[in-house]
């Protein structure tokens, strides 16, 4: 494969990983009474901003999901690691490409917010009229739809063991770092699992709902950490969950430093 899009792949899963590891932190810190914030990406994007050099981060992580962005669209579009064109292989590849768009757009936001560019200035009425009635009940339960699927293929990713395979992980000589990329793999794809499941039911019962209550309805992450946290022991559970986005985070970097990458 090209040096260039290895190069590519490598800083973006970087800035992925600092996103899920700055969100994990904040999150957690609520759980222990140290501050911190129950923070989606784009609320982890904000906090980063109101810190010294925020701006500068925050273009720097812009960049980097966008760099991420492309090698998920390169992945599905063009298929460099030739991972094949049979169903499973192209559901994969669009989930690939999907997952590109959606990190394009969060980059994008990042780098404009940054830059204090008003760029979603348009009527909220509008805006709001679009996401109400057939069209936003349709939008929303595609959404909420695709993204428990998302939730359950996480689950799936770690039972099966298949985020390990792009690691070659016999070949790795240290069993240590066996153990590390295999443990905190598993604690990160079960809550991201979680999260993401608990955003698809908002999704779905916004789409169900919508007639009554309009997009007002649509939570994203920082509600799904409310949600865990109503629970019974929730503190306890969310604070489960806030270090498995840490653990995430990490095997962000770990595939940055340790994948390989089929010619």
């Amino acid at each position: 494969m090209n040096r260039k899009i290895k190069k590519l792949a490598l800083i973006g899963y970087v800035a992925k990983g600092a996103v899920y590891i700055t969100t994990g932190i904040l999150t957690f810190l609520t759980t222990i009474d140290m501050g911190g914030q129950k923070a989606g990406k784009l609320s982890t994007i904000d906090y980063l901003e109101q810190q010294s050099f925020g701006a500068s981060i925050v273009i720097l992580l812009g960049l980097g999901l966008l760099c991420y962005a492309l090698w998920r669209l390169l992945q599905g579009i063009t298929d460099p690691e030739g991972i094949g064109a049979d169903p499973k292989n192209m559901a994969k590849r669009i989930g690939f490409a999907i997952s590109g768009i959606i990190y394009a757009g969060l980059g994008f936001i990042a780098i404009a917010d940054a830059l204090d560019l008003n760029l979603f200035s348009g009527n909220e009425n509008s805006k709001s009229s679009f996401l109400t009635g057939t069209t936003g009940s349709l939008i929303f339960m595609g959404i909420g739809i695709g993204l428990g699927l998302k939730g359950i293929y996480q689950f799936i990713k770690a039972f099966k063991g298949e985020f390990l395979e792009p690691f070659k992980i016999d070949s790795l000589a240290s069993i240590n770092k066996r153990k590390f990329i295999k443990r905190i793999g598993y604690a990160g794809l079960i809550s991201r699992g979680i999260v993401t499941s608990i955003v698809s039911y908002f999704f779905i019962r916004a789409a169900i709902n919508i007639k009554e209550s309009g997009s007002e309805e649509l939570k994203g992450t920082s509600e799904a950490f409310f949600f865990i946290q109503n629970q019974m022991f929730g503190k306890y559970l969310l604070g489960t969950v806030a270090l498995g986005l840490v653990c995430y985070g990490l095997f962000m970097f770990s595939t940055a430093a340790y994948r390989r990458y089929d010619d």
